[in-house]
This record gives C-alpha cells, structure tokens and sequence, in this order.
C-alpha cells in the first residue's frame, strides 16, 4: 500500500484506515513505538508483557481474595 502524508497544522501525519486499526486492535488511545533503521519507519502498538499481564492478574486476584488466602496459609 502506497501512502502520502497528510498536513495537520505545522505537522504532517499519516492516515491508517478503520480495517488497519482494526486488524491490529489499534485505537486513538493506543500508545505507539515509532523507530527507525535510517531507511525507513517502524509503527508498532505498544503492549503489555505476557509477564506483566500474569503479575497484574496475580496481584488482582491476591486484593480480591485476601481473606481466603490469609485462612488458607494457616
């Protein structure tokens, strides 16, 4: 797919279409990583860790079942 940037005030932006974002389940929201080799861009959503995702369910599922955990260490 051929692209041409387009003016936003003083800046210029490119414009992905609904299915693109779709696709990567990528909304306004999303924070993306933009690097580059010289040549050319990389855009890539920024995500979450497998290992960050498990840690945060473990500390959820601790806050929530606190009691029960507390009983069962006795």
């Amino acid at each position: 797919m051929r692209k041409k940037l387009t003016a936003i005030g003083n800046s210029l932006g490119l414009v992905i279409e609904k299915p693109i974002l779709d696709l990567l389940n990528i909304n306004r929201e999303t924070e993306l990583e933009i690097t580059t080799d010289g040549d050319g861009l990389s855009i890539r959503p920024v995500r979450e860790s497998r290992a960050k995702r498990i840690e945060d369910a473990a500390h959820r599922a601790m806050d929530n079942h606190e009691e029960t955990f507390r009983k069962l260490a006795q």
